[in-house]
């Protein structure tokens, strides 16, 4: 099974990478875009009986590894 995990700040925490960003763009004339906020993308693939399992999986990962639940988000989507 195919799975993406997409982790972002939660609304309110400061993202410095985000405004580094916005900066960036605008110092390249891209002046409409604003309100940036990076994250994270991961592509797994699982090996697991049914849908649920794998879910279950994945959101240990995150929990344990792939996201610092204080102040991260995620979600996960299988295919």
């Amino acid at each position: 099974m195919k799975a993406r995990i997409v982790v972002t700040l939660k609304t309110g925490v400061l993202d410095p990478q985000g405004k580094a960003i916005e900066a960036a763009l605008k110092s390249f004339g891209i002046e409409e875009v604003s309100g940036v906020r990076q994250g994270k993308v991961f592509d797994l693939e699982v090996a697991s009986e049914n849908r649920e399992q794998a879910e279950a999986t994945l959101k240990a990962a995150c929990e344990k590894l792939l996201a610092n639940t204080v102040v991260e988000n995620y979600t996960v989507e299988i295919a």
